[in-house]
């Protein structure tokens, strides 16, 4: 888990860190909004288009070998923007950072679905998730201090500092990797024969409910209408996500009225570091079906609630109003999505697996695309930054309907979960009275 954690850490640090250079890339290589709106979403077109084949290599070849070699090239790729000349070159290394890094974050989802049961899986999915919170709470004040520090070398600017040294630091994860991971529980030299054989007869019993309660193979997972209905979900998700994310350093010195740098990186970590908390605690504590559907659903009223809060504040001249809003929003996100996996991880195994899971984070991850030309078109059409902010805030509405309407969804592993007091929990339906 610690290695699965870092190298997330790095990776979302190496898609997101290009917020912080927005005004300098702007300043120094001529690259528009409209440009850097359209570079920041295209990562995901190349993250989309790969997904799949990523997902079914990975099974191929394990996961130790091919989680490193997705770190290695995109940490190459990453360290390559040091060199951005103008606008293409900006939006080329864009797309090959998404192919390079596709795979990841639904590889790391099935491969964590092979190691722990439905009771268990979304505590450990949790622990996965504080990678997000803990590289932007690191990563913030890291990037602006980079910004800073990197203009006192001559021929060097900050933004180019900045890419290089996290770019470097991808590899340098994807290199031990190599000797940290472990490709199943059978190679686990840490369990003792006890322990896989116990593991082992779990994880049998919830692949024979997940194999009579799922599609089968890659073409029927593709055609699934509830892996589509978790795609939507997740879709919505992530247009909060990176409708936020992208422009935090920016909101977060308009709302201070004061330059992204490293003070600004301090404040921008803020709402991460009570994010990892609040996502570690939700994940822990929801072991039951009704429990993840009506969190969920709460959850996702909350993100579009106070991210339509924080555009309020902005407007409005609120700045301490603004970061509580962007704090609970930016929490509330984060615990969605361990919830949010756990459900088509308890109907989807083998290839379906790879497949199901590789087509709802991919299509669901082009909210990243949208998300900031969304933002970006609402606020240049109105001549408004709160309205581009608010409309990042209105599709978390339907998924919060859509998470609900999942009590009418009957998987068969969710038998075996069980809620506090110990009780064997029924199917999730009409008839769940937990």
């Amino acid at each position: 888990m610690p290695m699965i954690v870092a190298l997330y850490v790095v990776s979302f640090l190496d898609r997101t860190n290009v917020s912080f250079a927005e005004d300098a890339l702007e300043l120094d290589r001529g690259i528009s909004d409209a440009a850097y709106a359209f570079g920041a979403g295209v990562f995901f077109i190349g993250y989309a288009i790969f997904e799949i084949p990523s997902n079914l290599a990975l099974r191929r070849f394990g996961a130790k070998a091919w989680l490193a070699r997705i770190a290695i090239t995109w940490g190459i790729v990453s360290a390559c923007f040091a060199f951005v000349q103008g606008e293409t070159s900006f939006i080329v290394l864009r797309f090959l950072l998404g192919v390079t890094e596709a795979g990841l974050f639904p590889g790391i989802i099935m491969y964590l679905a092979e190691w722990f049961p439905n009771a268990h899986r979304t505590r450990m999915f949790a622990v996965f998730y504080l990678a997000q919170p803990f590289s932007q709470m690191v990563g913030s004040p890291l990037s602006g201090a980079l910004l800073e520090l990197g203009g006192s070398i001559d021929g060097v600017t900050g933004w180019q500092a900045m890419f290089a040294v996290e770019g470097l630091l991808a590899v340098v994860a994807g290199v031990v990797a190599i000797f940290a991971l472990v490709n199943s529980p059978e190679d686990a030299k840490f369990l003792s024969p006890q322990e896989k054989a116990a593991l082992r007869e779990a994880m049998a019993s919830e692949d024979e409910l997940r194999s009579a309660d799922g599609p089968s193979g890659v073409w029927a997972a593709m055609r699934n209408g509830r892996v589509w209905y978790f795609t939507v979900i997740y879709f919505c998700l992530q247009v909060a996500v990176y409708g936020v994310t992208f422009n935090l350093p920016t909101q977060v010195a308009g709302l201070t009225g004061r330059e992204v740098g490293w003070q600004v990186g301090l404040i921008t970590a803020v709402p991460w570091f009570v994010g990892m908390f609040a996502c570690y605690s939700v994940g822990r504590h929801a072991v039951t079906v009704r429990r993840r559907r009506a969190w969920g659903t709460w959850l996702f009223v909350s993100t579009g609630a106070f991210v339509l809060g924080s555009a309020w504040a902005g407007a409005n001249g609120y700045a301490l109003v603004g970061i509580v809003c962007i704090t609970v929003a930016v929490s509330s996100f984060l615990s969605i999505g361990p919830i949010t996996w756990s459900y088509p991880t308890a109907f989807l195994t083998g290839a379906a697996a790879a497949a199901g899971i590789g087509l709802i984070n991919s299509l669901g991850n082009l909210g990243g695309f949208v998300a900031p030309i969304l933002r970006s078109w609402v606020a240049t059409g109105t001549g408004s930054d709160a309205l581009g902010v608010a409309a990042l805030g209105v599709l978390p509405f339907l998924a919060a309907v859509m998470m609900w309407g999942t009590r009418r969804f009957r998987i068969r592993a969710d038998r075996l979960l069980v809620d506090v007091r110990g009780e064997r929990a029924a199917v999730d339906g009409g008839a769940d009275r937990r």
